[in-house]
């Protein structure tokens, strides 16, 4: 499985992960297209840390909420969210091909990556966003119980998919993440480095009521706003080039 994390989302003065630090450990990055973090100088800025560390790139777009960090959900008509989706992922295509790199997929973030798993109609709504964009890019989401239905709706707007899983979440019986509410939502270390396990050996995981859940993943999701996480990512990689 890839490494992908969430960078570029710094702005203006105030800085926000260790991108510099976590970008030499990882495969994809996730980059802040503007709407939620991130701003043209952070963008470049990170661009050029992923070309240094040959690191394919994303755009990661989000609802426009700057001020809630994407976090919040908008009750945006179809057509004003595809708008939003053309324009941050253009902004960072760009930025991209004048540093002499090709975005590949579309990660998005926030409220939007959680309402496009809760909400058929948001999921087909970023699918024929993508379709009539004019580079090929896939989408990627979480990979669930549903993994196969996600891939055939994705097969009728010609866009390919990568389907993505979580170290350090709890999984309910459906694959959907535990809300962070919930006891135990997130993985101490011990549990993290189990399912990273369990996903590199058996592309499974096991959920809150102690089911295996089978889960095809291409990609794993990492963090990278502490040295903490950092050091994880190291042990992370680890494991999953034990397994290669």
């Amino acid at each position: 499985m890839l490494l992908n994390c969430d960078l570029g989302e710094s702005f203006g003065a105030w800085k926000m992960g260790l991108d510099v630090d976590v970008m030499p450990h990882i495969d994809m990055a996730n980059i802040a297209c503007g709407f939620h973090a991130g701003d043209p100088s952070v963008m470049a800025q990170t661009l050029a840390l992923a070309k240094e560390h040959s690191v394919s790139i994303g755009a990661h777009p989000s609802y426009p909420d700057l001020q809630g960090f994407g976090r919040r959900s908008l009750n945006m008509a179809k057509q004003d969210l595809i708008h939003c989706i053309h324009y941050q992922v253009a902004a960072l295509e760009g930025m991209a091909n004048i540093a002499g790199m090709q975005l590949t997929y579309v990660k998005p973030h926030g409220a939007l990556y959680n309402d496009m798993m809760r909400d058929a109609s948001i999921l087909e709504t970023l699918l024929e966003a993508l379709s009539i964009y004019p580079s090929n890019l896939k989408l990627m989401l979480l990979a669930t119980a549903q993994a196969e239905q996600h891939k055939n709706l994705a097969d009728q707007y010609k866009v390919d998919i990568l389907l993505e899983a979580f170290a350090d979440r709890l999984y309910t019986d459906d694959g959907l993440l535990t809300p962070r509410a919930q006891p135990n939502a997130v993985h101490n270390e011990e549990k993290l480095l189990e399912q990273v396990d369990l996903l590199a050996t058996k592309q499974s995981v096991l959920t809150a009521t102690g089911k295996t859940l089978f889960l095809p993943a291409d990609t794993l999701c990492v963090h990278g706003d502490n040295l903490h996480a950092i050091n994880q990512i190291q042990k992370i990689k680890n494991i999953l080039n034990a397994h290669t």
